[in-house]
């Protein structure tokens, strides 16, 4: 019997439990969090030559 790639892959089900919205604010202010917290960590190995180079 052929199954259809929706029936494997998940695509032909509905989903049952709904997902709460997504606040974009909260993810923005998320994002600028760690970036605030990469660049000072960033810094901070360099100056203690633990970190050499960027990625």
């Amino acid at each position: 019997m052929a199954e259809h790639a929706a029936d494997v892959f998940g695509g032909g089900k509905t989903k049952t439990a709904a997902e709460p919205p997504v606040d974009v604010k909260v993810l923005h202010a998320k994002i600028g969090q760690l970036t605030l917290e990469n660049d000072f960590l960033e810094h901070a190995l360099g100056k203690a030559g633990l970190l050499s180079g960027k990625r």
